[in-house]
């Protein structure tokens, strides 16, 4: 058992090397006056495509579960800052359940202020 797990580890250490030796290739600038071109094989052309392929898998798979862990926390946080929300306004709010503008009207001081608005309006409108 000790010597599949070895010679598993070895096979995938010898595609992964191959595959990075395939990309510095790649990679490498251009040729020199005397200098032949490699040779790049099926065989590694099919590695480096299922490097990527991994590689995006994986990168895939990772934002995933990060999305998926961390959206609780984004919903949790919109639900506190709406509960904020509502308790800023609440006076406000109440304000405007409570005091109809017939009864409001005759006792309040702004005659330009409307108590169907929760804020106030500006001064200049």
């Amino acid at each position: 058992m000790r010597t599949a797990a070895t010679a598993a580890e070895a096979h995938q250490s010898r595609l992964l090397y191959e595959l990075g030796a395939l990309l510095l290739t790649i990679i490498r600038s251009p040729l020199g006056p005397g200098e032949e071109p490699r040779q790049v094989t099926a065989a590694g052309v099919a590695s480096m495509m299922l490097g990527a392929s991994m590689a995006l898998m994986l990168c895939g798979s990772v934002t995933f579960m990060l999305g998926f862990f961390l959206m609780p926390w984004v919903v949790g946080l919109a639900c506190v800052f709406l509960f904020v929300g509502f308790l800023t306004n609440l006076s406000g709010i109440w304000r405007a359940i409570l005091c109809w503008p017939a009864a409001c009207s005759s006792s309040s001081p702004h005659k330009d202020a409307s108590t169907w608005h929760i804020f106030p309006k500006p001064p200049f409108m």
